[in-house]
């Protein structure tokens, strides 16, 4: 298997960066990490069968990143059209209702119901938890410093 995908990097021109690189190996086995992680957490918070672009839009909304259709759309890179449908779906499902912009009747302001901060707010606890759980599980008291070291590196590596 591995000369296929060796194979099909080729073909698509991807170039691969030697082992010997520590900073492009760490890239690669860092990013793999994050993934599994990323999707890992995102199946425990999601027992309330939201979509990706579901979650995307409350989260966006409950940390006031957003507050319009039009707004959630620019900033996930969707069309208006897909985060209207979106949208509908959370209102359906009475996780967010729409109001009348008082400075503007043309647009709708979207706010979270008090079941749309549960699943929120549900899913971040559930994420928080399973993964003190798993650490503790599965780390000793040194690897847990050692995560916490990484985790401070990673953090200056997402400052700007």
């Amino acid at each position: 298997m591995l000369a296929s995908v060796t194979d099909r990097q080729s073909r698509l021109g991807i170039v691969s960066e030697p082992d010997t690189d520590p900073a492009a190996r760490a890239a690669r086995e860092l990013r793999v990490a994050v993934g599994r992680l990323h999707r890992r957490l995102r199946l425990v918070a999601n027992e309330g069968g939201l979509s990706a672009s579901q979650s995307s839009a409350l989260a966006r909304i409950a940390k006031g990143e957003a507050d319009t259709a039009a707004a959630l759309a620019a900033m996930d890179g969707v069309r208006p059209q897909s985060m209207a449908a979106t949208v509908a779906a959370l209102e359906k499902d009475g996780l967010l209702v729409r109001t009348e912009d008082p400075a503007d009747g043309r647009r709708a302001i979207l706010r979270m119901t008090p079941e749309g901060e549960a699943v929120f707010f549900g899913g971040r606890a559930a994420r928080q938890e399973w993964l003190a759980s798993t650490l503790r599980e599965k780390l000793d008291d040194a690897e847990l410093a050692t995560v916490l070291e990484a985790a401070a590196l990673l953090q200056r590596l997402t400052e700007r």
